[in-house]
């Protein structure tokens, strides 16, 4: 399993800069890393991890299936929390060639996502990230074990990428309890202050 050191900012970006509070510039997948290693904890399929930096959301759970054969990653799934909003971000990626129009949905056995648009592609695939709603993040906790993204081609065919909920629910509440330990909000950068205008 590789670890995008990325993914934290990448699956939070666009909650964060709504305005509601203030984050890392790190919107997009290819930002530069963190610093330093992020602690973390496998729990069932999924992994907790937090990064040391200062962030409103340090920590989030991942998960990443690759292709047997090739090693490719074939879907890689985070979620994080921040505290001071109580409120998820999530991070999705996909292979290259689906259709962007139609986005992506998540099923469980009891929970089917609305649409999650792509927010933007790169080499590496697409990526939906957005912020999700609590509730959506409990309906998933109260599913079965067995749970997978929807993508579609151009074509309108519809292929299911399977990933397990095995430990979703004991990661998730580990990594918010660590969030709400290890969150520190991004200081305000100080406005440079205006020119003087000129004199007639």
């Amino acid at each position: 399993m590789t670890f995008s050191h990325s993914l934290i900012g990448a699956a939070l970006g666009v909650l964060l800069a709504s305005g509601a509070a203030l984050a890392q510039d790190a919107a997009a997948p290819a930002a530069a890393p963190p610093q330093g290693r992020p602690e973390v904890k496998a729990v069932g399929d999924w992994v907790v991890r937090c990064f040391p930096i200062t962030s409103p959301s340090p920590c989030d759970i991942y998960q990443e299936l690759n292709d047997q054969r090739t090693q490719q990653r074939v879907l890689s799934f985070s979620i994080a929390y921040v505290p001071s909003l109580d409120r998820h971000g999530i991070q999705i990626t996909v292979p290259l060639e689906v259709s962007i129009p139609r986005g992506l949905v998540i099923e469980t056995d009891s929970f089917k996502s609305q649409p999650m648009k792509y927010r933007m592609c790169d080499r590496t695939g697409c990526f939906v990230q957005m912020p999700i709603e609590n509730a959506a993040i409990n309906s998933i906790a109260k599913s079965g074990p067995d749970a997978k993204v929807r993508i579609f081609a151009d074509s309108g065919k519809s292929y299911e990428l399977k990933f397990s909920l095995k430990g979703f629910s004991a990661a998730h509440d580990s990594m918010v309890e660590q969030a709400k330990a290890k969150a520190k909000n991004v200081p305000v950068q100080p406005a440079a202050p205006a020119a003087p205008a000129p004199t007639p």
